[in-house]
This record gives C-alpha cells, sequence and structure tokens, in this order.
C-alpha cells in the first residue's frame, strides 16, 4: 500500500446492507431455556432470588423480561421505575422484531464468549448487551418521530454503561460487544450483522462536516480493542481491525490491518472472523 493510500481518505461502496436479514430465533425456546437458568440461579444463590424473580421468573415472556432490566439499570429521578418499565416493555411488544435482534444478540455473546457460561447472564449482567438492547429501544423511537425520547435514552444508556450509541445509527443482529466500555458510535454508522466488537472501540466522523460521515462494517468484521475507525469508510464483509488501530480508508473484504495509521498486514485467515473470535494478526502477534 502507498503512502497516499494510507493517508487519503476513500469512499465506501454502495453495497446493499446487510441489517438483521433472516434468522428468526426461536424466542419461546430461548424464553424457556432462561426461565430454567433463573430457578438455578435463585437456588444457587439465594442473594440473587429477588433479582431473578422480579427480571424473569414473575414474566411471561423476553420481552417483558427485557423491559424489566433494563428498567432497573436505567430508572433516574427524571424517569423512575414505574414509568421506565411501561416504556420500554411497550417498545418490545409492539415491535417484536426488537425482541428477535436482541435474542440474536444474546446468543451471540454466549456462543462467542468462553467466559459465558449461561444466556441469562448477558441479560442479567453483560452491560454491552444491555447497551445494545437499550440502543435497539432509541432507534425505534427515533424512527418514531420520538427524537428528544431517543436522545434520553442514549444519554442515560451512556451513564449506566458507559457505552455511547447514537440512536440514528443502523445496527444489526448478532452482535457481540465484548466488556463495551467507551464503546462509541456516530449518527450515520452502519454495523451489519454478525459483527465481533471489543471495549474502547470509536465509530466516529472526522470533523464538523454533515451528511454520512460515519464508518460502515460489513458483516464478519472483528475488530480489536481500542481501535478507531474514522469517517465513511468501509471495513469489508470478514475483515480484522487490529487493536489500537487508526483506521482512515476502506479496508478490502478478508483482509487485517493494523497500526496507526491502519496498514493492510495480512489476509484474514478465517473466512468469518467474528464468529471465530480469533484475535491473532494473520501475519504476527494478536489484535
Amino acid at each position: 500500500m502507498s503512502e497516499s493510500q494510507q493517508t487519503a481518505p476513500q469512499t465506501a461502496s454502495k453495497n446493499t446492507n446487510k441489517l438483521c436479514a433472516g434468522k428468526i430465533v426461536d424466542t419461546q425456546s430461548l424464553w424457556q431455556t432462561l426461565c430454567s437458568e433463573a430457578v438455578k440461579v435463585g437456588t444457587d444463590e439465594p442473594t440473587l432470588k429477588h433479582l431473578v424473580h422480579d427480571v424473569i421468573l414473575s414474566r411471561d415472556s423476553l420481552a417483558a423480561a427485557l423491559g424489566a432490566r433494563l428498567a432497573r439499570r436505567l430508572a433516574r429521578e427524571d424517569m423512575p421505575r414505574v414509568a421506565m418499565e411501561p416504556l420500554l416493555t411497550g417498545v418490545f411488544v409492539t415491535h417484536s422484531h426488537i425482541v428477535n435482534s436482541s435474542a440474536r444478540d444474546l446468543r451471540a455473546m454466549f456462543e462467542r464468549d468462553p467466559a459465558c457460561l449461561s444466556p441469562l447472564e448477558p441479560l442479567l449482567f453483560f452491560k454491552g448487551f444491555l447497551a445494545l438492547t437499550t440502543y435497539r429501544v432509541s432507534h425505534q423511537l427515533w424512527l418514531d418521530g420520538r427524537r428528544w425520547l431517543a436522545l434520553y435514552l442514549q444519554s442515560v444508556a451512556s451513564e449506566a454503561f458507559a457505552v455511547d450509541i447514537h440512536p440514528a445509527a443502523r445496527i444489526g443482529c448478532g452482535i457481540l460487544l465484548d466488556h463495551a466500555t467507551s464503546f462509541v458510535v456516530g449518527e450515520t454508522a452502519i454495523i451489519e450483522d454478525d459483527v465481533s466488537i471489543l471495549h474502547e472501540v470509536t465509530l466516529g466522523g472526522t470533523g464538523k462536516e454533515c451528511g454520512n460521515r460515519h464508518p460502515i462494517i460489513r458483516s464478519g468484521v472483528l475488530i480489536g480493542a481500542g481501535a478507531k475507525i474514522l469517517g465513511r469508510v468501509e471495513i469489508g464483509t470478514g475483515a480484522k481491525v487490529g487493536a489500537g488501530s487508526v483506521v482512515l480508508n476502506d479496508v478490502p473484504p478478508h483482509t487485517t490491518v493494523a497500526g496507526v495509521p491502519a496498514v493492510i498486514v495480512g489476509v484474514s485467515s478465517e473466512v468469518n472472523p467474528a464468529i471465530e473470535m480469533n484475535q491473532k494478526l494473520d501475519c504476527c502477534g494478536s489484535i
């Protein structure tokens, strides 16, 4: 790659975005699993019995459980739980596709994170999942024209989870947001399905320009901790971005980039790095 290629911004392609394409999760089966796990938690750890009863065992659906869990975490003096929970649950019940999207995220975190031994863990404890689910509600509110309420949820989610996702951003399903602290997503960013992202990643702009100014992340991408991807650049399908990298240019599909500024260092050894979660660079070291 020439010096000019490393420094000059490029324009992302106009490929059709794959956002929550197909893949309907059996949410009823998942819900039964969550209920069974909740019973075990209440038995094995009585100090958490009230939590699992409130969030899971006293509820009749995943939609109601999501509303209850987020309300416990997001309620504030200016919007107490008695107001927050009906708002959130109402969005989940009315827009069942959001529940399916969250179920796919839940499954992605359970399947890809070796530290996760039960699908109940992300729902109860993983702020990456909870922040992403809050975004999904705020995004729906944004689409419904309830801009101020969407921005309010963005604000309280940022306080609660240290994750800042603009409600206008477009994010697909099957997303693993691992650890999540300091994850930032700008207004016009697009993240396709089945992407894995570690903590302290920024999908940002490069200045005060208007319009489409944030990155496009294609499906199957793995982004290492601390990476900064800036401007309307495209990270191609199945690519890897090394930890701490600063990406200012398009990344071709199935390649690995690293460095400041990021340059191509190899070809991805996996067809789908996001699923495999192999954080080794394909030339040397790890991401």
